[in-house]
């Protein structure tokens, strides 16, 4: 990959999109897989003829996207449609992604992957892994007050992901995310400029 990519990650609440959209401000090119997974399961997505075949007309909405819904009830019900699932969007995911962080023509990627870490595969990837950290109690306040959901809900969430440890374990750099957005800023300024760098040094490199 000819682009300097750093993949961001942080577990659920730890407010990966604010400080990916900071990087952006600063001249970042964004590669964001949630996005990507959104727009192959949307109306007539890449991946809807597959799910269909896969799962059965009832898994699409009027409209050609996939009802959320529908495919939580059944991977709810059936542990193997999670696999079959991941089977089908991933590879997709992972080819779309790969291709914009090839094309992006600013200095460097931001490549957001929520789940790098518990993935395996995005890490050969990434030149820097950026993780957004903050307390595991902060996390469940946050998303408590953002999704209305319970603590009990948002522990069950958590509890699938990788833990603050191993996400810190696999670490190049952290912003940490403990206050508000003044506490942030610095620490994304710092960063962007060791990134331009980095970028630098890559391209002088020829790698």
């Amino acid at each position: 990959m000819s682009s300097f990519v750093v993949g961001l990650t942080g577990g659920i609440g730890s407010g990966k999109s604010t400080v990916a959209g900071l990087f952006v401000e600063h001249g970042a090119a964004l590669v964001d897989t949630d996005a990507i997974a959104h727009e192959l399961t949307g109306p007539d997505g890449a991946a809807m003829a597959q799910l269909v075949a896969a799962f059965g007309p009832q898994v699409a909405r009027p409209d050609g996207a996939m009802d959320r819904a529908a495919m939580r009830r059944l991977v709810f019900a059936d542990p193997s449609a999670k696999a079959g699932l991941e089977t089908i969007l991933h590879p997709l995911i992972r080819q779309l992604s790969a291709e914009r962080c090839r094309a992006a023509t600013a200095p460097y990627v931001i490549l957001a992957v929520p789940l790098l870490v518990e993935s395996g595969s995005y890490r050969e990837r990434c030149d820097r892994v950026l993780v957004v950290d903050c307390p595991e109690s902060l996390q469940i306040e946050r998303v408590v007050a953002r999704n209305g959901m319970s603590p009990v809900e948002v522990e069950a969430i958590m509890a699938t992901q990788a833990s603050r440890e191993q996400r810190l374990a696999v670490a190049d750099d952290i912003v940490l995310n403990d206050g508000d957005l003044t506490g942030i800023y610095p620490q994304v300024i710092a960063l962007h400029q060791k990134y331009l760098v980095l970028s630098a040094e890559k391209v002088k490199a020829g790698c």
